[in-house]
């Protein structure tokens, strides 16, 4: 069955995505010290194992687990049971860890390709979906619709702006605080409602200000200022080295075309 009358990607198009390379620059703090967990982890695991295979477990484990905080938890309003959030800190932990070996186990076996990146990424950005509304309902940020909202719309920006950076320069750029420590964040987050409970998070501080609305308010301003800096990245980072990630149509957006915006390759 033919869904397309013209292909979706010329023969040039498909050309450059066979001579992708996968091209990432990290700063972050965490992951300089997490490399040795996951070197020894990747070390571990075996030959056979699939390099998606991995990515497709740790997405299952958060899945399932977040799964589990909606069960006792549906409108992010009730306090779900401490052990269900102490259960989601250990997915979100799983799921990071093998997240970042997956790349590792490719290259390892030699079974890296643009089609294994594109599916780990695609992993990714379900499971951006899965931990932001985890960390809402350990926080009981129901009682805030429009904080959670944002909350789980900023997650899903800065995901979308992290690949159009990439889309557009050719590489993934990690900033000093980036993706892992947000991940890390989310893990304590889980873990102190699993410790104190989710209703410590409606303790009142400074001046009546609950905590998880203060919460709410570093994670929100903290997601627009890495949303600028890679808004910056986009404008100017031009066109990058690899055919198969740079924009070949607008730097604005990859979906919108425009003739006189084109990128002419």
């Amino acid at each position: 069955m033919q869904f397309y009358k013209e292909r979706i990607l010329n023969a040039a198009q498909l050309k450059r995505l066979s001579e992708h390379k996968y091209s990432c620059t990290s700063a972050s703090i965490l992951d300089a010290w997490l490399q040795p967990w996951w070197c020894w982890l990747v070390s571990k695991t075996p030959l056979w194992l699939a390099p998606n295979l991995i990515t497709i477990l740790g997405l299952i484990v958060n899945v399932v687990t977040t799964l589990i905080l909606v069960w006792f938890s549906p409108d992010a309003r009730q306090d779900p049971p401490r052990w269900a959030c102490a259960l989601c800190a250990l997915g979100v932990f799983i799921y990071q860890s093998l997240d970042a070996i997956d790349g590792k186990q490719a290259r390892r076996t030699g079974s890296q390709s643009p089609l294994g990146e594109l599916f780990d990424h695609g992993c990714d950005s379900i499971s951006t979906v899965f931990i932001a509304l985890g960390a809402c309902i350990a926080v009981k940020l129901g009682e805030y619709p429009t904080w959670m909202f944002f909350q789980c719309f900023c997650a899903m920006t800065l995901f979308y702006c992290a690949h159009w950076q990439a889309y557009v320069t050719g590489t993934l750029k990690m900033g000093r605080i980036d993706v892992t420590e947000a991940q890390y964040s989310i893990i304590a987050i889980h873990l102190v409602s699993a410790t104190l409970g989710p209703s410590f998070w409606a303790t009142q501080v400074g001046g009546g200000l609950e905590v998880r609305y203060s919460l709410a308010l570093v994670a929100v301003g903290g997601a627009f200022l890495t949303v600028g800096a890679l808004l910056a990245s986009i404008v100017t980072g031009g066109v990058g080295k690899n055919g198969s990630t740079v924009a070949v149509r607008h730097f604005f957006s990859p979906n919108y075309n425009h003739p006189l915006w084109e990128t002419k390759l």
